[in-house]
């Protein structure tokens, strides 16, 4: 199979993992929404596990975990946004772990949510409601409208264009680099012993997922902080 035939394959299998009759139509759940949902639910099951009992004194191992854990991704996405957009890390923080663990649950063998262009595009269009949302909050609607004659008027059209291509930007980014590295770790498995695939496998399926997790959240809190300043 070359690789053209290889990515349509990817790309046309059959994403609907429920179907059934309703009213005078169908209703269709996507493999993708199970398992985003799936994630959800474990991500939820985890974070109540080690949140659990916390105290003000003689605080458990535990709570250390919990504790260092939250520290270090919230100071992830501190160092991204600024003082001036703090308020929004916590939201970047759950960006950055939804991302990544939907990026790793291929090593389990399941088809990343992120492969689905309808999951990127959604991730990406509620960080440029957020990005917009930042803008107008911290200079009011007035202003907001009026940075968009800045410098010039007559570059009003381009920076209204923007807005429309930063969310494509940041969804087909996630999205080819994800189905990207999908493809070149089928290709290793036909060509080579399945060794060499499993090598490739730690960078592919896991250092790569979490660059991309990073890369989405480093340039939607640029974003955040532009539209403060």
């Amino acid at each position: 199979m070359d690789i053209g035939g290889l990515l349509k394959e990817l790309l046309l299998e059959d994403k609907v993992l429920i179907h059934f009759d309703f009213m005078n139509g169908f209703f269709d759940i996507n493999k993708s929404i199970v398992v985003t949902w799936g994630i959800i639910i474990v991500l939820t099951l985890f974070l109540l596990f080690i949140t659990s009992n916390m105290k003000m004194h003689d605080i458990s191992r535990k709570q250390l975990v919990a504790e260092f854990i939250a520290e270090k991704l919230r100071g992830i996405t501190l160092g991204m946004l600024g003082e001036e957009a703090l308020r929004y890390r916590d939201y970047m923080v759950v960006v950055l772990v939804f991302i990544a663990t939907s990026n790793l649950v291929g090593l389990v063998g399941q088809t990343p949510p992120t492969m689905d262009l309808n999951v990127t595009a959604a991730l990406s269009l509620m960080s440029i409601i957020l990005v917009e949302a930042a803008g107008i909050k911290k200079k009011g609607v007035k202003k907001w409208l009026k940075a968009f004659a800045e410098p010039m008027a007559v570059v009003a059209p381009m920076n209204v264009l923007e807005l429309a291509i930063r969310p494509l930007s940041l969804c087909m980014r996630l999205f080819g680099n994800i189905i990207g590295a999908t493809v070149i770790m089928e290709l290793l498995k036909m060509a080579v012993p399945i060794i060499v695939p499993a090598a490739f496998s730690v960078y592919f399926d896991i250092f790569d997922g979490l660059i991309q997790a990073y890369v989405f959240v480093f340039l939607t809190s640029l974003y955040i902080k532009e539209a403060v300043e």
